[in-house]
C-alpha cells in the first residue's frame, strides 16, 4: 500500500475516495480514529492509501481533480 493523500480536510478524503472508486480503484482511509487522541480538532491528518500498482493512476485522477496528492 502506498500513500496517495494526506490531509486535515474532513472533506477531502470521503471526494478522493468516491473519485477513485469511479475508477475502479480501492482505496483505504488510516487514521480516522486520531481524533480520539487529539480532542477532535483537526490538527492530526488522515491518510489515504491504495494498492502499490494504482499509485500512479491514483494520483494523476486527484491531480487532475484538483487534488494534490501526496509525494
Amino acid at each position: 500500500m502506498k500513500e496517495v493523500l494526506r490531509t486535515t480536510d474532513p472533506t477531502l478524503i470521503p471526494f478522493a475516495k468516491t473519485l477513485l472508486s469511479g475508477e475502479d480503484i480501492e482505496s483505504f482511509e488510516l487514521d480516522t480514529h486520531i481524533s480520539i487522541l487529539e480532542g477532535s480538532i483537526g490538527v492530526l491528518p488522515r491518510r489515504l492509501m491504495v494498492a502499490d500498482q494504482h499509485h500512479f493512476m491514483a494520483s494523476a485522477i486527484l491531480r487532475d481533480n484538483g487534488i494534490d496528492p501526496s509525494p
